[in-house]
């Protein structure tokens, strides 16, 4: 299954080397070996975003041109509000973007690489399903 990759993994993985990111660093490694990532245009502008010199962002606008972005339709946007919409009504709370992503994984039927657990809350109300690292020893 193709995995739709969140900010909060690529910047971990893009971010200096420590031993906290070497496994999300692997991971991510071994899905883009196996052609499995997928971006849209909102974590790629969030990715490209404050970054602090121009040759800095041109490298990294350089490296994530081999990703193409997927591309967005009305309905994944009123997907999102729904998804949205009904998280909120079970008192938790999310970006637009991160509602966003969880429509776009939904409609490609793509699990979500995260480090952000506000995901799992959203996976108990929404249709989503969270990539599982294999580092974590489970196989996929």
């Amino acid at each position: 299954m193709n995995v739709l990759v969140d900010t909060s993994v690529w910047s971990s993985a893009l971010g200096a080397r420590t031993s906290n990111n070497a496994s999300v660093t692997g991971e991510l490694a071994d899905l883009i070996d196996e052609s499995r990532v997928r971006i849209i245009g909102p974590i790629r502008q969030e990715l490209l975003s404050g970054v602090r010199s121009e040759s800095q962002f041109e490298r990294l606008r350089a490296y994530l041109s081999a990703f193409p972005d997927l591309q967005l339709e009305t309905a994944d946007f009123e997907q999102a509000a729904e998804f949205f919409n009904t998280c909120r009504t079970h008192g938790i709370q999310g970006s637009n973007t991160d509602f966003l992503i969880c429509a776009i994984a939904h409609r490609h039927e793509l699990e979500i690489f995260t480090l952000d657990n506000d995901f799992v809350e959203f996976g108990k109300h929404i249709a989503v399903k969270l990539y599982i690292p294999r580092s974590r020893g489970e196989e996929r």
